[in-house]
């Protein structure tokens, strides 16, 4: 069953979907950018009613200022009392729920982790998670690295280069950005992130389409140890129905793992 909640959060008001399950692992899913609480082509909403079906609770909200929610929009560093307040409210309204599994793509990955720890998360599946704003219209440094490339080893680029067919204004810039370094995404906000997910040591899972200019740079950026997976798809929101399997199968593979490890740490568990 799914149902409508509202929560309060610092003065406003926080509208949340709660899919109804009765496993004790939920799964609170953070949207990114501006992004409702459905997902990009109802993306979220359909994936929250699969795992409800298997038995996983799931909680969405809009933030402040997004969507059906109250109050105004400060962007994601400013989320923390949100993803606070709509962690209280899931376990409140699904007292079941002993864990909780957060999952967020793009800046949503990024505010998991940095503010999932206070809200009481227990485990992270980050999508590619986002470390640095661009600057203009052009991809970031990462990003033309890895497109350029791939069309180096393509004979048909060769051919629409002699013919005419790019840009070279554009390659140009490009060229430059390359020639200027990876300074871009060395910053304040990847070495926050970047050390956020070190924090959370084996209890977080980075899912990168490899094809995405956003994991491209975070790709570029971090050099942790988490357990970085990787699909073939150039799709940020994962569309499509082979790809939202696919971040399905992740998300539900970080529940089961966390299922596991509260398995292991029961008093009632064999030694």
């Amino acid at each position: 069953m799914r149902r409508l909640i509202t929560v309060p959060c610092e003065g406003e008001t926080l509208v949340a979907t709660l899919d109804e399950a009765a496993g004790a692992t939920g799964v609170l899913i953070v949207s990114g950018g501006n992004e409702i609480r459905s997902g990009a082509h109802r993306g979220m909403a359909m994936l929250a009613r699969r795992l409800a079906a298997g038995g996983t609770p799931v909680f969405r909200y809009d933030r402040r200022g997004i969507g059906d929610s109250s109050g105004e929009n400060r962007g994601f560093l400013s989320a923390q009392a949100d993803l606070v307040a709509a962690a209280a409210a899931f376990r409140a309204a699904a007292p079941q729920v002993t864990r909780l599994v957060g999952f967020g793509n793009c800046d949503a990955a990024s505010a998991l982790a940095l503010f999932g720890g206070a809200a009481g998360v227990d485990r992270l599946l980050l999508a590619n998670p986002w470390v640095i704003a661009p600057t203009d219209d052009l991809p970031p440094a990462a990003a033309i690295r890895a497109r350029y490339a791939a069309r180096l080893r393509d004979p048909a680029a060769w051919l629409s280069l002699l013919r005419g067919g790019i840009d070279l204004r554009k390659l140009v810039r490009g060229l430059v950005r390359l020639w200027r370094g990876s300074g871009e995404v060395e910053g304040d906000l990847a070495s926050r992130v970047c050390g956020a997910i070190d924090g959370w040591a084996d209890r977080v899972v980075i899912l990168l389409a490899t094809g995405d200019a956003t994991a491209q740079v975070f790709a570029a950026r971090y050099r942790g140890a988490a357990r970085i997976v990787r699909l073939a798809t150039g799709s940020h929101s994962f569309a499509g129905s082979a790809n939202a399997a696919a971040l399905e199968a992740a998300l539900r593979a970080v529940i089961d793992r966390t299922d596991d490890a509260d398995a292991a740490s029961s008093p009632h568990s064999s030694s």
